[in-house]
Protein backbone atom coordinates (compact mmCIF):
# COMPACT_ATOMS: atom_id res chain seq x y z
CA UNK A 1 0.00 0.00 0.00
CA UNK A 2 1.72 3.56 -1.34
CA UNK A 3 1.50 6.66 1.00
CA UNK A 4 -1.18 8.01 -0.32
CA UNK A 5 -3.69 5.00 -0.50
CA UNK A 6 -2.45 4.31 2.96
CA UNK A 7 -3.43 8.44 4.13
CA UNK A 8 -6.73 7.56 2.15
CA UNK A 9 -7.61 4.38 4.55
CA UNK A 10 -6.53 6.31 7.98
CA UNK A 11 -8.96 8.82 6.60
CA UNK A 12 -11.39 6.45 6.20
CA UNK A 13 -11.20 4.89 9.51
CA UNK A 14 -11.40 8.21 10.90
CA UNK A 15 -14.72 9.40 9.64
CA UNK A 16 -15.52 6.07 10.16
CA UNK A 17 -14.60 6.19 14.07
CA UNK A 18 -16.33 9.33 14.41
CA UNK A 19 -19.78 7.89 13.00
CA UNK A 20 -19.12 5.34 15.28
CA UNK A 21 -18.77 6.84 18.51
CA UNK A 22 -21.85 8.79 18.92
CA UNK A 23 -23.82 5.85 18.11
CA UNK A 24 -22.26 3.33 20.46
CA UNK A 25 -22.68 6.26 22.93
CA UNK A 26 -26.87 6.44 22.02
CA UNK A 27 -27.19 2.55 22.21
CA UNK A 28 -25.58 2.94 25.78
CA UNK A 29 -27.97 5.50 26.91
CA UNK A 30 -30.88 3.55 25.45
CA UNK A 31 -29.52 0.42 26.97
CA UNK A 32 -29.27 2.17 30.83
CA UNK A 33 -32.87 3.64 29.87
CA UNK A 34 -34.08 0.54 29.33
CA UNK A 35 -32.83 -1.38 32.11
CA UNK A 36 -34.28 1.33 34.27
CA UNK A 37 -37.30 1.38 32.46
CA UNK A 38 -38.25 -2.62 33.24
CA UNK A 39 -37.14 -2.03 36.80
CA UNK A 40 -40.02 0.53 37.52
CA UNK A 41 -42.46 -0.97 35.43
CA UNK A 42 -41.81 -4.21 37.53
CA UNK A 43 -41.68 -2.46 41.37
CA UNK A 44 -43.39 0.96 40.48
CA UNK A 45 -47.32 1.53 40.58
CA UNK A 46 -48.96 4.63 40.52
CA UNK A 47 -46.45 6.69 41.98
CA UNK A 48 -45.88 3.89 45.02
CA UNK A 49 -42.84 1.23 45.42
CA UNK A 50 -42.38 -2.74 46.36
CA UNK A 51 -39.69 -1.64 48.11
CA UNK A 52 -39.50 -5.23 49.71
CA UNK A 53 -39.73 -6.52 46.37
CA UNK A 54 -36.96 -4.37 44.90
CA UNK A 55 -34.52 -5.11 47.89
CA UNK A 56 -34.55 -8.21 46.32
CA UNK A 57 -33.59 -7.64 43.06
CA UNK A 58 -30.44 -6.30 44.18
CA UNK A 59 -28.10 -7.88 41.66
CA UNK A 60 -30.06 -6.13 38.48
CA UNK A 61 -30.86 -2.96 40.10
CA UNK A 62 -26.99 -2.41 41.36
CA UNK A 63 -26.28 -3.17 37.70
CA UNK A 64 -28.10 -0.05 36.69
CA UNK A 65 -26.48 1.88 39.43
CA UNK A 66 -23.08 1.49 38.24
CA UNK A 67 -23.95 2.40 34.86
CA UNK A 68 -25.18 5.32 35.91
CA UNK A 69 -21.77 6.24 38.02
CA UNK A 70 -19.97 5.44 34.63
CA UNK A 71 -22.16 7.46 31.77
CA UNK A 72 -21.09 10.05 29.90
CA UNK A 73 -23.29 12.76 29.55
CA UNK A 74 -21.82 16.13 29.49
CA UNK A 75 -21.87 16.70 25.59
CA UNK A 76 -25.16 14.91 25.20
CA UNK A 77 -28.03 17.05 23.94
CA UNK A 78 -30.25 18.91 26.48
CA UNK A 79 -32.77 16.74 26.58
CA UNK A 80 -30.56 13.26 27.29
CA UNK A 81 -28.97 14.99 30.04
CA UNK A 82 -32.43 15.74 31.97
CA UNK A 83 -33.44 12.60 31.22
CA UNK A 84 -30.55 11.59 32.74
CA UNK A 85 -30.73 13.45 35.80
CA UNK A 86 -34.16 12.20 36.71
CA UNK A 87 -33.30 8.87 36.25
CA UNK A 88 -29.93 9.27 38.01
CA UNK A 89 -32.13 11.18 40.87
CA UNK A 90 -35.00 8.26 41.28
CA UNK A 91 -32.97 5.29 41.34
CA UNK A 92 -30.56 7.16 43.86
CA UNK A 93 -33.84 7.83 46.14
CA UNK A 94 -34.85 4.04 45.58
CA UNK A 95 -31.39 2.83 46.42
CA UNK A 96 -31.17 5.01 49.69
CA UNK A 97 -34.59 3.33 50.88
CA UNK A 98 -33.70 0.13 50.28
CA UNK A 99 -30.40 0.53 51.79
CA UNK A 100 -32.32 0.98 54.96
CA UNK A 101 -35.42 -1.15 54.38
CA UNK A 102 -37.70 -0.95 56.96
CA UNK A 103 -36.57 2.39 57.59
CA UNK A 104 -36.08 2.46 61.64
CA UNK A 105 -38.10 5.24 63.07
CA UNK A 106 -35.63 7.59 64.62
CA UNK A 107 -37.56 10.90 64.62
CA UNK A 108 -40.80 12.44 65.93
CA UNK A 109 -40.83 14.87 63.54
CA UNK A 110 -41.56 12.83 60.52
CA UNK A 111 -43.98 9.85 59.98
CA UNK A 112 -42.31 6.35 60.85
CA UNK A 113 -40.30 4.75 58.01
CA UNK A 114 -39.96 8.06 55.96
CA UNK A 115 -36.92 8.23 54.19
CA UNK A 116 -36.38 11.32 56.17
CA UNK A 117 -35.92 8.70 59.11
CA UNK A 118 -32.37 7.93 57.41
CA UNK A 119 -30.01 10.55 58.57
CA UNK A 120 -28.42 12.86 55.82
CA UNK A 121 -30.23 10.58 53.28
CA UNK A 122 -30.49 14.20 51.09
CA UNK A 123 -28.25 16.32 52.00
CA UNK A 124 -25.19 13.90 52.98
CA UNK A 125 -24.90 10.41 51.51
CA UNK A 126 -22.88 10.49 48.63
CA UNK A 127 -23.21 8.98 45.24
CA UNK A 128 -20.96 8.35 41.99
CA UNK A 129 -23.21 9.70 39.00
CA UNK A 130 -21.58 10.62 35.74
CA UNK A 131 -18.02 10.33 37.16
CA UNK A 132 -19.25 12.44 39.73
CA UNK A 133 -19.61 12.31 43.37
CA UNK A 134 -23.21 14.23 44.72
CA UNK A 135 -25.94 13.69 46.59
CA UNK A 136 -29.57 13.94 46.18
CA UNK A 137 -29.75 17.87 47.23
CA UNK A 138 -26.77 18.54 44.54
CA UNK A 139 -28.49 17.07 42.00
CA UNK A 140 -31.65 19.25 42.68
CA UNK A 141 -30.38 22.61 43.44
CA UNK A 142 -27.11 22.45 41.39
CA UNK A 143 -27.88 20.08 38.85
CA UNK A 144 -31.49 20.36 38.03
CA UNK A 145 -31.62 24.11 38.93
CA UNK A 146 -29.31 24.96 35.48
CA UNK A 147 -31.99 23.91 33.23
CA UNK A 148 -34.68 26.57 34.22
CA UNK A 149 -37.85 24.82 33.88
CA UNK A 150 -39.51 24.02 37.27
CA UNK A 151 -41.22 21.04 36.32
CA UNK A 152 -38.24 18.96 37.34
CA UNK A 153 -39.03 19.42 40.98
CA UNK A 154 -42.25 17.84 40.40
CA UNK A 155 -40.94 15.39 38.20
CA UNK A 156 -38.45 13.51 40.39
CA UNK A 157 -39.78 10.85 43.01
CA UNK A 158 -38.80 12.38 46.91
CA UNK A 159 -40.00 8.86 47.87
CA UNK A 160 -42.65 10.50 49.48
CA UNK A 161 -46.36 10.60 49.09
CA UNK A 162 -46.81 14.72 49.36
CA UNK A 163 -43.89 14.84 46.03
CA UNK A 164 -44.56 14.05 42.31
CA UNK A 165 -45.93 10.82 41.51
CA UNK A 166 -42.91 8.46 40.69
CA UNK A 167 -44.03 7.25 37.18
CA UNK A 168 -43.46 3.82 36.02
CA UNK A 169 -41.28 4.58 33.45
CA UNK A 170 -37.90 5.97 32.81
CA UNK A 171 -37.78 9.66 31.35
CA UNK A 172 -36.46 9.24 27.86
CA UNK A 173 -34.89 12.32 26.03
CA UNK A 174 -37.47 11.54 22.37
CA UNK A 175 -40.81 11.65 25.02
CA UNK A 176 -39.27 14.53 27.27
CA UNK A 177 -41.25 17.41 26.44
CA UNK A 178 -44.58 15.07 26.51
CA UNK A 179 -43.42 13.50 29.97
CA UNK A 180 -42.71 16.51 31.98
CA UNK A 181 -46.52 17.72 30.20
CA UNK A 182 -47.82 15.15 32.35
CA UNK A 183 -46.19 16.06 35.50
CA UNK A 184 -47.31 19.24 34.79
CA UNK A 185 -51.07 18.19 33.74
CA UNK A 186 -50.90 15.80 37.35
CA UNK A 187 -50.43 18.60 39.51
CA UNK A 188 -53.49 20.17 38.87
CA UNK A 189 -55.53 16.91 39.53
CA UNK A 190 -52.99 15.71 42.98
CA UNK A 191 -55.00 17.08 45.62
CA UNK A 192 -51.20 16.22 47.27
CA UNK A 193 -49.94 19.33 44.50
CA UNK A 194 -52.80 21.93 44.43
CA UNK A 195 -56.36 21.87 46.49
CA UNK A 196 -59.12 23.94 46.35
CA UNK A 197 -60.82 24.33 49.71
CA UNK A 198 -63.96 26.30 48.84
CA UNK A 199 -65.27 25.94 52.49
CA UNK A 200 -61.93 27.47 53.96
CA UNK A 201 -61.87 29.76 50.85
CA UNK A 202 -58.29 28.76 50.25
CA UNK A 203 -55.92 27.51 47.56
CA UNK A 204 -53.95 25.15 49.53
CA UNK A 205 -50.44 24.05 47.34
CA UNK A 206 -47.22 21.93 47.85
CA UNK A 207 -44.53 23.19 49.76
CA UNK A 208 -42.20 22.89 46.63
CA UNK A 209 -43.85 25.83 44.72
CA UNK A 210 -42.26 27.56 48.31
CA UNK A 211 -39.04 25.98 48.34
CA UNK A 212 -38.21 26.16 44.65
CA UNK A 213 -39.35 29.90 44.41
CA UNK A 214 -37.15 31.67 43.05
CA UNK A 215 -37.15 29.04 39.76
CA UNK A 216 -41.40 29.03 39.77
CA UNK A 217 -41.34 33.12 40.04
CA UNK A 218 -39.31 33.28 37.02
CA UNK A 219 -40.76 30.62 35.04
CA UNK A 220 -44.60 31.05 35.50
CA UNK A 221 -45.43 34.56 37.78
CA UNK A 222 -46.06 36.16 34.25
CA UNK A 223 -48.79 33.24 33.05
CA UNK A 224 -51.07 34.71 35.60
CA UNK A 225 -54.19 36.25 34.35
CA UNK A 226 -56.39 38.63 35.80
CA UNK A 227 -57.59 39.19 37.83
CA UNK A 228 -54.69 37.99 39.92
CA UNK A 229 -52.14 40.93 39.14
CA UNK A 230 -52.10 42.38 42.51
CA UNK A 231 -51.24 39.22 44.12
CA UNK A 232 -47.53 38.07 45.10
CA UNK A 233 -44.97 36.95 42.67
CA UNK A 234 -45.24 33.04 43.78
CA UNK A 235 -48.25 33.29 43.99
CA UNK A 236 -49.27 34.34 40.41
CA UNK A 237 -46.53 31.80 39.42
CA UNK A 238 -48.45 28.77 41.51
CA UNK A 239 -51.31 29.86 39.17
CA UNK A 240 -49.58 30.35 36.15
CA UNK A 241 -48.33 26.54 36.23
CA UNK A 242 -51.47 24.78 37.35
CA UNK A 243 -54.39 27.19 35.77
CA UNK A 244 -54.38 25.55 32.23
CA UNK A 245 -54.82 22.16 33.65
CA UNK A 246 -57.83 23.43 36.35
CA UNK A 247 -61.47 22.46 36.47
CA UNK A 248 -63.67 24.96 34.98
CA UNK A 249 -65.66 25.30 38.32
CA UNK A 250 -62.24 25.72 40.20
CA UNK A 251 -61.45 28.34 37.97
CA UNK A 252 -64.78 30.06 38.58
CA UNK A 253 -64.19 29.79 42.05
CA UNK A 254 -60.61 31.51 41.84
CA UNK A 255 -61.82 34.10 39.19
CA UNK A 256 -63.55 35.81 42.42
CA UNK A 257 -60.03 36.43 43.82
CA UNK A 258 -61.33 36.33 47.37
CA UNK A 259 -59.40 33.26 48.52
CA UNK A 260 -55.98 32.85 50.62
CA UNK A 261 -53.58 30.79 49.25
CA UNK A 262 -50.98 28.48 51.76
CA UNK A 263 -48.80 26.03 51.63
CA UNK A 264 -49.62 22.39 52.92
CA UNK A 265 -47.06 20.65 55.14
CA UNK A 266 -45.06 18.43 52.99
CA UNK A 267 -45.97 14.75 53.11
CA UNK A 268 -42.80 12.93 53.95
CA UNK A 269 -44.95 9.49 54.60
CA UNK A 270 -42.58 6.84 52.63
CA UNK A 271 -44.16 6.17 49.09
CA UNK A 272 -44.34 2.11 50.40
CA UNK A 273 -46.72 -0.45 48.67
CA UNK A 274 -46.64 -2.68 50.90
CA UNK A 275 -49.68 -2.90 52.95
CA UNK A 276 -51.72 -1.14 50.19
CA UNK A 277 -53.40 -3.67 48.47
CA UNK A 278 -49.93 -4.35 46.54
CA UNK A 279 -48.84 -8.00 45.75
Amino acid sequence: MNFRKARRYAAVLLALTIVAAPRAQENADAARRKAFDAILDTYVRDGFVYYRALKSDRHRFDAYLAQVAAASIDSEPREAQIAFWLNAYDALVLDTVIDHYPIPSRSAEYPQHSIRQIPGAFERTPHRVAGRTVTLDQIEQTILSTFHDPRLYFAIGRGAVGGGRLRSEAFAPERLEAQLAEVAAECASRPQCVQVDREQNKLMANAIFSWREKDFVAAYASAAREPFQERSELERAVLGFVWPRMLTTEKEFLSKNQWQMTFKPFDWSLNDLTGRGGR
